[in-house]
């Protein structure tokens, strides 16, 4: 039989647990989800929780709850979920300091216990969070990533279709920069079953969409008073499947730009190609004035961020 991939869940909260059920019911491996000591009953009792789905689902697969760091060993992908979730009120960026002493734990142990895992970023504020991570790990930057965009262009899309009345199926949609307000949705790169939707909708309407994308984490915390949990489990687990089936899938992802789209040294939201070996390719495409301005002033954001990191934490310069 062949071996079955493996996937550790760091953070048993509501995205990992979330990212748990998906990769359950994919079958995409045996999933171990771990959180701290004193959660450590809550992440058993979730994966007991899961495991009695499978009759019903029909699914198999090894579930595994724990506190112990060990039991990641040998993981082909590992999500870090860890980190405190947004409050009302709260920015990404107001959750910096706490998150990245967690985020930067978390990577050490990576690095002892799982050294030749693919590593998916969750934790906020996100950009910073991948950014934390490569420097903890020490790991290529082709195994290191951030689930982003799959959220956002799936928030996009959503809003497109609802707007349309069609399909969200038939909605193809791109995103770039860093997650957050200054993302850069692509409109001109927008289309429903290849017709482009500019000749769908008018330039308000496409704004509302935009604007809507661009808020929707900030709008499902205000109605729950946490942060989103379903989709981005979903997002991160789209990236997942991309890596353990080498699907070579393209899937907007925080990755590490080494002179694409005008940037270097960061990790900021672009297409890239995921499959057995992580970040296998950024596709690169033209942008055009307007959208490199947009593109360079998240950028810049990110960098801003990633700025407060290494002021906080000088080791991980």
């Amino acid at each position: 039989m062949p071996k079955r991939a493996k996937i550790s869940i760091i953070g048993a909260g509501n995205v990992g647990a979330t990212c748990a059920h998906w990769a359950a019911q994919k079958e995409l491996g045996d999933i171990v989800l771990l959180d701290i000591p004193d959660r450590v009953g809550v992440a058993q009792g979730k994966m007991l929780d899961l495991a009695c789905c499978g009759p019903i689902d029909r699914f198999d697969g090894a579930l595994t709850g724990t506190a112990d760091y060990k039991d990641i060993a040998h993981s082909d992908v590992v999500v870090v979920t860890a980190g405190l979730p947004r409050k009302p009120g709260m920015s990404r960026d107001d959750l910096i300091e706490t998150n990245v002493k967690i985020v930067k734990s978390v990577s050490e142990n990576i690095k002892e216990y799982a050294p030749d895992s693919i590593v998916i970023v969750v934790s906020n504020p996100l950009d910073a969070m991948v950014y934390t991570a490569w420097k903890a790990t020490g790991f290529p930057t082709s195994r290191i990533m951030g689930q982003a965009g799959a959220l956002d262009v799936a928030r996009f899309r959503t809003f497109i279709a609802w707007e349309i009345g069609c399909s969200v199926e038939d909605v193809s949609a791109l995103l770039l920069g860093g997650h957050g307000d200054d993302m850069v949705p692509l409109a001109r790169c927008t289309s429903v079953h290849g017709i482009p939707v500019t000749d769908l909708l008018t330039d308000e309407q496409i704004t509302a969409c935009v604007e809507r994308a661009k808020a929707g984490g900030g709008e499902v915390v205000k109605l729950m008073g946490t942060s989103a949990y379903y989709a981005p489990a979903l997002g991160t687990i789209q990236m997942v499947e991309a890596i353990v089936k080498d699907k070579k899938r393209i899937i907007p992802s925080a990755v590490y730009l080494d002179g694409q789209f005008g940037h270097k040294g960061l990790f900021v939201g672009v297409p890239a190609l995921l499959g057995k070996d992580g970040v296998e390719q950024v596709v690169e495409f033209k942008l055009t004035d307007a959208e490199q301005k947009l593109f360079d002033e998240s950028a810049s954001h990110v960098e801003d961020l990633v700025g407060v990191v290494t002021k906080m934490f000088p080791e991980l310069a």
